[in-house]
């Protein structure tokens, strides 16, 4: 997407080699046009996939996941990172490392909301050493419903997540994929 390529160099800022703040298009600031496009994007790209549900994990996840399931006409539903009173107490769980909070938190996600039956698509912002996603990817496992791909904005390819990913033969679309972020560039991959 050239779009989003652009407005990755207008918008973002690259915080040292490893780290990219996205904060004003997808983690702080959404622009729901963008948005939208980044949703029918990935609903094309998984049309063939009989999806009935797209999940995404909170927070920054949420409006392109919300996009991507209003143009495949399906159900969102959101792993959350924290424990509420209204939690429910059978609840499916993986505790997870976070790469830009430095801390470990645990994703829940009510087995109300996802079935045997489903066909689950996985929408997030960013993948870098992919420890959420693999995570998520766990809970959809345990909870019998079939995986049919992850949709990501944002690769960072230089770090594992994605081939991690991969490796367990998940399909996994990307809208952009970023090669390189030394010496504060953005390196773009194909």
């Amino acid at each position: 997407m050239d779009k989003l390529k652009q407005r990755i160099i207008e918008e973002s800022s690259v915080m040292s080699e490893q780290v990219l703040n996205l904060d004003g298009l997808l983690n702080h600031q959404v622009d729901p046009e963008l948005t939208m496009e980044m949703g029918r994007e990935f609903a094309a790209r998984f049309a063939d996939a009989g999806v009935t549900r797209v999940i995404t994990v909170e927070s920054s996840g949420i409006a392109v996941a919300f996009a991507t399931a209003l143009e495949l006409g399906v159900p969102l539903v959101f792993a959350r990172r924290k424990k509420t009173l209204l939690a429910d107490p059978d609840a499916l769980c993986e505790r997870v490392p976070s790469f830009t909070k430095g801390i470990v938190t645990d994703i829940m996600l009510s087995r109300k909301y996802i079935h045997e039956q489903d066909k689950v698509l996985f929408i997030d912002d960013i993948i870098a050493n992919g420890d959420a996603a693999r995570g998520l990817v766990k809970i959809i496992s345990r909870s019998g419903a079939e995986l049919v791909g992850l949709g990501v904005v944002v690769e960072k390819s230089f770090q594992a997540g994605a081939r991690a990913i991969r490796e367990q033969g998940i399909r996994l679309e990307s809208l952009v994929r970023i090669e390189s972020l030394d010496n504060g560039t953005i390196t773009f991959g194909e």
